[in-house]
């Protein structure tokens, strides 16, 4: 959960979030090393340590051909790799359908025949004592800890972006359309997210909520709601 006073990321609570935090740090030290070089030379030219005469001087030219190749390599191939591990699904354990609407949200679990509900924000009036304003809603997703689960994606009127930071989720919901992304949580809990598209006048008044269980918790409430 982030803060008033957070400047990084929220503590990730998936495999794809914590790869995507070391790679934020990856390409920050590269970034840094770079305008450190930067730095050092403009220092010499300045300084005239260094000869500003770079007419013909191929050994410079092929030095600065050269490094941006590799650090664009050095960048190209984790982000490969993060991409791809985003878009694996395999076997997921938990199929949820996520319709967007202004401006509520719908969850359906299509392993599950008549389980499905409509999720909104609580106002503050009935807001339990320590609970998030602006984020809690009246039905939350309860997903099983350390499962597969697949998600499908779309939107019932305009467009709408289904997302969870602490998770590495962030899926566009588009009318007629279906998109799919996948996430496992390593840990029990509940994580908080909102719609990231500008979807109108109540934009900011359609949080997600997953709380992450045991099985058997999530068996207990899925027989509960099935019934």
């Amino acid at each position: 959960m982030a803060n008033h006073t957070q400047f990084g990321f929220q503590d990730a609570s998936s495999p794809i979030m914590e790869e995507l935090i070391e790679f934020h740090d990856h390409a920050l030290m590269v970034a840094l090393a770079i305008c450190s070089l930067v730095l050092y030379i403009l220092a010499l030219m300045l300084s005239e340590k260094l000869s500003s005469n770079t007419v013909d001087a191929q050994e410079v030219e092929l030095v600065w051909t050269i490094l941006p190749a590799i650090v664009l390599v050095m960048l190209a191939l984790p982000s490969l790799q993060i991409l791809y591990m985003m878009d694996e699904i395999d076997e997921p354990d938990l199929t949820l359908k996520a319709i967007g609407h202004q401006w509520y949200w719908t969850y359906e679990y299509t392993d599950f025949k008549d389980l499905s509900f409509d999720s909104y924000m609580l106002p503050t009036t009935d807001l339990p004592l320590g609970h998030y304003r602006l984020l809690e809603v009246d039905h939350r997703i309860i997903i099983p800890m350390e499962s597969p689960i697949r998600i499908i994606v779309t939107a019932d009127d305009v467009l709408h972006s289904w997302a969870i930071p602490s998770l590495g989720v962030k899926t566009d919901a588009i009318p007629g359309r279906l998109n799919q992304t996948s996430f496992i949580t390593t840990r029990p809990g509940v994580f908080y997210g909102q719609c990231s598209e500008i979807c109108g006048a109540n934009h900011s008044f359609m949080p997600i909520v997953v709380e992450s269980a045991p099985l058997t918790h999530f068996e207990n409430w899925s027989s509960l709601l099935s019934s």
